[in-house]
């Protein structure tokens, strides 16, 4: 079975077909022992007679495939699935425990590729010195944002029901194990694939706001909280390594790595996001550092037992202690005992002591409970970081600079990234919300009609209120209750930053930002919560906004949005008192969805250069917000290689992008693979930021009018599948299982903007790339390429030879067809035919595959000829290897749920949920989404 098969994949390290082939063996032993065995031979014959199905690709061949299927009942077909499910955990579990064994071997010279040994020493030898490196660090800014999307098919409890059996299976790496206490960790090990056998995948109830707030902090106490201090170790001992110790020890590291989120701020389309979820989040998200900062003091205070007489201590440490021991009188008479011949512990507990309070004060309010003024606990991580500070001056004054660089340090540094926020809350909010609230608010206060005026009066009279002393009169009370609630979302913002600190926040977000007004808007709704205004001629800005460029034409209408923007004086002022720096959240998956992944990745690239010409222009600073998805048609793909393939000089030090979904499982469940993700992420913005300090070259300008042409001729290939085929929409919620993905309560937004509407433009980016991934027709991330480079080639086959060099010289095309091969070979023809035939309309079944099919024959063919290799993924045959050992389980599951949404869609859909065949066909999406390795 897994033990046979799947490690039987030519060209496959060593190591790794051992551990699947350990890790199959026992997962057999369990079925063995475990299922029913009809369960056990249905998935072996489903096995063999699959790969006959693939070798000969008879009717025959299928019926006696198919045959299998119908003998058996819905709860058989559902452990099957599950037992496919659990090959491919385990795959993924023997791939990650590879990749960090691999890591491991390679970090003992420490020059990987995208370490920071590596690209420090290729910085340095291109002309890059300390000085310089100084200038790029203190512009350094790398900020992944953790967002709620519905991508991550599973449960809390099965990931940390994986996490135990990578952890046993790590365990077995351990050479000092003897025959006896392997055979201890074996049995550890089975014990826990058995469990993870026994622990349902599917969710009894759909997931709220609350949850995934909590599933988002998750991975901090998990990983990210520990990665984040090795991150900046490993930085420091690179730059002794490159430059030298002297010289390093003369440069800066600033706390350039942010986390933010948008998990209980996101609003956009999901009603259940209100503002009392945004006070939620905030306050889960100081809870769960200040219980980090606690755990910490506790173990700084065990390792400091210096005592008095034997160390010189700092004066301005000793005041501190004095201060403290004033203030705080008897509450810590007791708790200080034990420390009092100990300077260090005992500052520690009365720093414990405060920062208990500080935590105390946030769970009261946390359970709804009135608060109770407590002088004693931190008003600020400012306060917290000073005694941190003070610690480590006394350390170093008398010659203990070495300890104080152990703990102490990694915890001065969390101060500095987390602060007492842990990350930075963006809010987001579709910008219909802002101009009907507006609207509602200006005919109250002054009787206008604002949506009767024109771009250029909204402008003007946005700029007028905006400046006006305490804001506009009028009845909030009055107000319908969505504008209500989009007004109050600002006094919650106002009230947050002075509960948790003025930092809390990051951006507000406009998504569907069409017009300058649009911006403009949303600061006139903050103004009325006194976040901006003018006051004695001075202006103050407690809020930044970005606006959110989705669409194809919205991609193309930035420049005239933001010199229009950045020509209003009153914006300017506001950018002025906000350090002149604007951030622009550009969408990949909706532009993706709406015009294809040419014309998306294309107009987003020409976007980035046209934003940052703009910001020259007017003297202004500019980060770039890029809205990824897990998936490449929603942007996804290698971060290190996205980062470097953006356009030249368009980095420069800073950048933000949303991590979602399924991604943050795969990036940041193990500390080891965080470290490493974390470390690609920020050698890969240093790289492309190199522009601050050296000129570099440009892209060439024939290459940009290629592109141009390319882009044109693939968006009109992509909208007439889209928009222009009869039957299209059909097809998609007919031979995909789009409308039962809903049943898995994997998230609490809405999958389409509007409940009835089954439009394009309705159904979410996610939903759609989701099911395409399913059904493998991963059209949209590739749709149109093949097309566009024949058209653009047909009749001149020396463009083919300026295709090639493009390719090998440019890392956007490069990346462009480099996340195309994935993505086709994550797509299969045969098995896309079998969802096909589940179309009401048969001739519309199979005239909308056939356009897909081609364009996917086209799209392999011309890739190939492109990049001179015989196979996709030649120059990636770890992929390729990945991808092939989960074919032979792949298919079977597809046939299985063809099958499935079939007999359930016999039954009358209002009773759907109530079928015996629900719960085996939402095992099968998981299922799916765990061998594909991503799902929207």
């Amino acid at each position: 079975m897994l033990s046979d098969r799947l490690a039987d994949t030519h060209g496959d390290d060593k190591e790794l077909r051992s551990s699947i082939r350990l890790l199959g063996s026992i997962l057999t032993k369990v079925l063995a022992a475990q299922a029913k065995p009809e369960v056990a031979t249905a998935v072996t014959q489903l096995q063999r007679k699959f790969s006959s199905l693939m070798r000969e690709g008879s009717a025959n061949r299928r019926r006696q495939f198919i045959k299998i299927l119908e003998d058996l009942d819905a709860e058989e077909i559902g452990e099957v699935v599950r037992v496919f499910n659990g090959y491919f955990s385990l795959i993924n579990i023997a791939e990650e425990s590879h990749n960090l064994n691999l890591r491991r071997q390679n970090q003992t010279g420490r020059y990987w590729p995208g370490s920071f040994h590596d690209t420090l020493i290729k910085l340095r030898d291109s002309g890059v010195n300390a000085d310089k490196l100084q200038i790029l660090l203190d512009e350094m800014l790398y900020l992944p944002v953790m967002t709620a999307h519905p991508t991550e098919a599973k449960r809390r409890t099965v990931k940390s029901a994986l996490r135990n059996v990578f952890l046993s299976q790590e365990a077995l790496d351990d050479p000092r194990l003897r025959s006896q206490q392997r055979g201890e960790a074996l049995d550890k090990l089975q014990a826990q694939i058995q469990l993870l056998l026994k622990t349902d995948e599917v969710r009894a109830r759909k997931l709220g706001v609350a949850d995934e707030i909590d599933a988002g902090l998750f991975y901090f106490s998990l990983s990210l909280f520990q990665a984040t201090t090795l991150v900046y170790r490993n930085l420091q001992r690179a730059l002794s390594d490159v430059f030298g110790a002297d010289v390093a020890s003369q440069i800066s590291v600033p706390s350039f790595l942010r986390f933010g989120s948008w998990i209980g701020g996101d609003r956009d389309g999901n009603p259940n996001v209100k503002p009392e979820t945004t006070e939620l989040a905030l306050r889960m998200q100081a809870q769960t550092i200040m219980q980090e900062y606690l755990a910490s003091l506790d173990q700084l205070r065990g390792q400091l037992s210096h005592s008095y007489g034997l160390c010189e201590l700092a004066t301005e440490f000793l005041d501190s202690l004095y201060a403290d021991r004033t203030m705080l009188g008897a509450a810590v008479a007791d708790l200080e005992k034990p420390y009092l011949q100990e300077p260090y512990r005992h500052k520690l507990i009365l720093m414990k002591y405060r920062m208990q309070c500080t935590l105390h004060r946030v769970q009261q309010q946390l359970r709804g409970e009135p608060e109770q003024a407590n002088r004693h606990a931190y008003a600020s991580v400012e306060e917290f970081l000073l005694d941190l500070r003070l610690i480590d001056a006394s350390l170093r004054g008398h010659g203990d600079a070495n300890i104080a660089e152990l703990e102490l340090a990694d915890l001065i540094r969390l101060a500095d990234v987390f602060d007492f926020h842990l990350m930075q809350l963006d809010v987001r909010q579709e910008s219909t919300r802002h101009s009907e609230a507006v609207a509602e608010i200006l005919t109250a206060a002054l009787n206008i009609d604002y949506l009767a005026l024109d771009e250029a009066q909204r402008i003007a009279l946005l700029a007028e209120a905006i400046a006006a002393p305490g804001g506009l009169m009028f009845d909030a009370a009055a107000l319908t209750p969505a504008n209500r609630e989009t007004l109050e979302l600002f006094t919650v913002m106002a009230k947050m930053r002075r509960e948790i600190g003025p930092n809390c926040f990051g951006k507000y977000v406009i998504s569907m930002t069409h017009s300058a007004s649009h911006v403009l808007e949303v600061l006139l709704l903050a103004a009325q919560a006194g976040l901006v205004g003018k006051i004695g001629g001075h202006w103050h800005c407690h809020i930044g906004v970005s606006p959110l460029f989705e669409t194809i034409d919205d991609l193309n209408r930035i420049s005239d949005v933001l010199t229009q923007l950045f020509d209003t004086d009153c914006y300017r002022e506001l950018l002025r008192v906000s350090d002149d720096r604007q951030e622009i959240m550009l969408g990949y998956s909706d532009s993706c969805k709406d015009g294809g992944i040419l014309a998306s990745a294309w107009g987003l690239s020409r976007a980035q250069r046209e934003i940052i010409a703009i910001s020259e222009r007017y003297g202004l600073k500019c980060r770039l917000f890029h809205g990824r998805g897990g998936t490449v048609g929603r942007g996804g793909g290698p971060t290190h290689e996205a980062i470097l393939a953006q356009p030249p000089d368009t980095v420069r030090g800073q950048i933000k992008f949303t991590e979602q979904g399924e991604v943050l499982f795969y990036r940041y469940n193990n500390m080891e693979t965080a470290v490493y993700e974390l470390t690609m992420g920020v050698t890969g913005l240093l790289k492309a930021s190199v522009s601050l300090v050296q000129a570099i070259p440009a892209d060439r300008a024939e290459d940009l009018a290629v592109m141009d042409e390319l882009a044109r001729i693939g968006e009109q290939s992509y909208r007439e599948l889209t928009e222009r085929t009869p039957g299209f929409l059909d097809y998609f919620y007919e031979a995909t299982p789009v409308g039962e993905i809903g049943g898995l309560n994997i998230g609490s937004r809405p999958s389409h903007r509007k409940k009835l509407d089954r439009s394009k433009n309705s159904v979410r980016a996610i939903a759609w790339v989701f099911a395409w991934a399913q059904s493998r027709q991963t059209f949209p991330a590739w749709y149109g390429i093949g097309f566009s480079l024949a058209s653009w080639c047909a009749g001149k086959p020396e463009r083919l030879e300026t295709l090639r060099r493009m390719y090998n010289d440019w890392p956007f095309f490069r990346n462009l067809l480099s996340n195309a091969q994935m993505a086709l070979s994550k797509s299969d023809m045969n098995i896309a035919r079998e969802y096909a035939q589940l179309c009401n309309d048969p001739e519309t079944g199979k005239r909308v595959y056939n356009m897909i099919a081609g364009e996917h024959q086209r799209c392999v063919e011309w890739i190939l000829e492109i990049t001179n290799a015989d196979r996709l993924l030649a120059e990636n045959p770890a992929l390729a290897a990945s991808l092939q050992r989960r074919d032979a389980y792949l298919g079977p599951l597809n046939y299985l749920q063809v099958f499935l949404i079939r007999r359930l869609r016999e039954i009358n859909a209002e009773n759907a949920a109530e079928s015996p065949w629900m719960k085996p066909l939402l095992r099968s999406i998981n299922a799916i989404a765990a061998g594909m390795r991503n799902t929207g």
